[in-house]
């Protein structure tokens, strides 16, 4: 489950892009649809994260945010000492749609189609 209590809080001050950003930076990246928004590699390295704010909106009891998400990604091959698969970090990029309740904070991440 995810809680994003500081950038709720934030909301409706110019620090909720800069709260969104740090919370979603300090969130377990499992939690995140990195994974699946892979296109250049085929497995999320763990490690930082970087986070850009695209948009936000409140709607009825929600928060709307879209957010781009910076991450690294590997091409693994299969381990052997012959393997010529080199095992360099790939550059990736997705972008979210997060949903934030107003009341409890709890969010829903969905990768959007890019």
């Amino acid at each position: 489950m995810i809680r994003l209590t500081k950038a709720l809080a934030a909301w409706g001050t110019p620090e909720f892009s800069t709260a969104l950003k740090q919370e979603l930076k300090e969130l377990d990246a499992a939690l995140l649809p990195l994974q699946q928004g892979l296109s250049a590699s085929s497995h999320v390295v763990d490690g930082k994260i970087d986070v850009m704010v695209i948009s936000a909106s409140a709607q009825g009891d929600a928060i709307h945010a879209k957010a781009g998400i910076f991450y690294a990604g590997i091409i693994a091959g299969c381990s052997c000492a012959d393997d010529p698969t080199p095992v360099d970090e790939v550059s990736e990029y997705c972008e979210v749609e997060l949903a934030i309740d107003r009341e409890t904070a709890q969010a829903t991440v969905a990768l959007l189609p890019g």
